[in-house]
């Protein structure tokens, strides 16, 4: 399978925009190892001024909905699409049969991972959802778009079914209804709730690695909840290097448009959201629908004005884009590498700081494994090459196919 554009040429921007969403991830990433799982969308659930939310903790938990929050995540499964795409177009031997068994170890990675480490995992979804990239890559970007669309329409749709009842019972006073009382557990601070992610926060090794193999069943199905709103990011990507924007050839003034239309349709309405969840007081049903299900077209949309605007800045070069270029090509290694000093960070078989920080102090903290990404990957590339679970990756895959 070949394609006009197909190409073995690295392009250097493409890799620093890998390198700049791997370090955002790492902003949210932090709270699901620092704070119970509420505390990832909720910033009242858990630290000072439990019920209340430290001022800083809530300035800080605006900045990251409107700006981080599945902002990085969408800029992730973009260049994910985008760089399956690419492999695809270059074709060789049995190019489906290549990609596939790079989704199984992907897949087997990711499980390992969401064991050993944090069930938070996006590499399951990576690898479920990429097994449909080989029937997109024959659509044009157009096609593509509109796939992005449909897919990111069919997440909200879906999310409003599970979770439009429990807005509706909030505001009826239904306070004992099944539907409420779901969303409080899940987003809100329903006290067994977050006392029983506490509880596990702090379990030791072994439990977790128990209970994590117990658990495979129920997290690949939420996983499954996911696949709409990733694979319609991984779409948009191999839309956009269709498009060769992702490939470093469109102008700066277009790419300075595209950034600008984007985010000014979708800050405004994120701030809106967030102002909703606030004046509601946190309550869980809005929580969870403003942050899972209504913000989701628009952090699709300022992961496209973040793609637009880094492409504009990388196209220039630099020692900043070398920098992140080099964190973009060990993407995988340092996903993982970050997961292991979240872990030692927070939990009990590390300094245990898991629920004894704040949510500032969580993303202090979160500074430390991006420091080391940016400190350690130009020395390995410059070393060894490729990264150690990348050549993992590549290798078991060749084995498969």
């Amino acid at each position: 399978m070949t394609t006009p554009h197909a190409s073995s040429r690295r392009v250097a921007e493409l890799d620093a925009l890998r390198g700049l969403a791997a370090i955002g991830i790492v902003w949210m990433n932090v709270y699901v190892f620092a704070l119970p799982a509420q505390s990832y969308y909720n910033p009242v659930v858990w630290g000072p001024g439990l019920g209340e939310g430290s001022s800083l903790d809530r300035l800080i938990w605006v900045v990251s909905f409107v700006f981080i929050e599945d902002k990085f995540r969408t800029l992730f499964a973009m260049l994910f699409g985008a760089g399956c795409l690419i492999l695809l177009e270059r074709g060789g031997e049995r190019p489906w049969r290549a990609h596939f068994s790079r989704m199984a170890v992907l897949l087997v990675i990711g499980l390992a991972h969401a064991i050993l480490l944090a069930s938070n995992d996006i590499l399951r979804a990576y690898a479920i959802a990429g097994c449909a990239l080989p029937l997109l890559s024959a659509l044009n970007a157009r096609a593509l778009f509109a796939i992005c669309v449909g897919l990111v329409a069919v997440h909200v749709g879906g999310g409003i079914v599970a979770l439009g009842s429990s807005v509706l019972d909030l505001y009826n006073g239904r306070t004992g209804s099944d539907a409420y009382l779901y969303a409080d557990r899940t987003f809100g601070s329903n006290p067994a709730a977050v006392q029983y992610m506490i509880d596990q926060g702090r379990e030791e090794f072994g439990t977790r690695i128990a209970r994590g193999i117990e658990s495979v069943s129920s997290q690949i199905s939420y996983v499954g909840s996911t696949l709409p709103i990733n694979l319609a990011a991984m779409a948009l990507g191999m839309g956009l290097w269709k498009t060769r924007m992702l490939a470093g050839e469109w102008r700066v003034f277009l790419l300075q448009r595209c950034a600008a239309i984007a985010a000014i349709i979708a800050i405004p309405a994120l701030f809106a959201l967030a102002w909703w969840v606030s004046d509601n007081g946190f309550s869980g049903p809005i929580v969870g629908a403003a942050g899972f299900v209504l913000s989701a077209p628009f952090d699709t949309l300022l992961g496209l004005a973040y793609a637009a605007m880094a492409m504009a800045f990388f196209g220039q070069g630099g020692v900043v884009t070398e920098r992140l270029a080099a964190v973009g090509r060990l993407a995988l290694t340092n996903y993982l590498l970050t997961s292991v000093i979240l872990t030692a960070i927070f939990a009990p078989w590390g300094l245990a700081l898991f629920g004894e920080v704040s949510r500032s102090e969580a993303l202090l903290l979160s500074f430390a494994p991006v420091t080391a990404m940016l400190l350690w990957s130009p020395v390995w590339l410059r070393w060894l090459g490729m990264g150690p679970f990348e050549r993992l990756w590549r290798g078991a895959a060749r084995l498969l196919s």
